[in-house]
């Protein structure tokens, strides 16, 4: 636990740093041109760069609720936990915690680094849900996205046992991310009985 308390890790000292992180979100919502007021905010992930720090994580946030899932995907173990009572995060309430453990990628920031939003629709390919993103999302201009140093990842990842399809577009810029899939993760979750 003193390995979080250094790294400002610990659940109460990353809830405390929700407000900040929430208002990078909305920013970048804005300059996505992405109303996300009628969406549901699924869950938040944090990152952190070794195992000894998401081992102690998945710990400490287990007093926060239970376990909802661990799967491999894209070769290491992301730990699911959804809260006993939603985490208030701006104008969302957020069921669930999404945990991975490091692969190899190093993140320049340990801790909060994407929301995802559920945007319902029967979308089961990026293609599709590109279609749907453009019509509910008008002002959002994929041409001028790089410009504005905006990183935009399409991607299908899924767990070992799900039977839902969930693709993702994720926007990135300067350590926050925002993503956006059809389904939510308790439903993919549920996919996997």
């Amino acid at each position: 636990m003193q390995d979080l308390l250094q790294a400002n890790l610990q659940p109460e000292q990353m809830l405390a740093q929700l407000p900040e992180f929430m208002g990078k979100i909305e920013r970048l919502a804005e300059l996505l041109g992405l109303d996300l007021s009628a969406c549901q905010a699924d869950h938040i992930a944090l990152r952190v760069n070794s195992t000894a720090l998401a081992t102690a994580l998945h710990q400490a946030w287990l007093a926060y609720g239970e376990e909802w899932s661990t799967n491999v995907i894209n070769g290491r173990p992301i730990v699911v936990i959804g809260f006993h009572q939603p985490v208030q995060a701006g104008q969302w309430q957020i069921e669930a915690l999404e945990l991975p453990y490091p692969g190899d990628k190093a993140y320049p920031v340990q801790g909060w680094e994407h929301v995802e939003f559920v945007v319902p629709c029967q979308a089961s390919t990026t293609e599709e849900l590109k279609v749907v993103l453009d019509a509910r999302f008008p002002g959002l201009d994929w041409d001028n996205l790089k410009q504005a140093g905006i990183d935009v990842k399409a991607s299908s990842p899924a767990g070992e046992k799900e039977r839902l399809a969930n693709p993702t577009f994720a926007f990135k810029k300067d350590g926050v991310c925002i993503k956006l899939h059809p389904c939510s993760l308790k439903a993919v979750i549920e996919s996997e009985g």
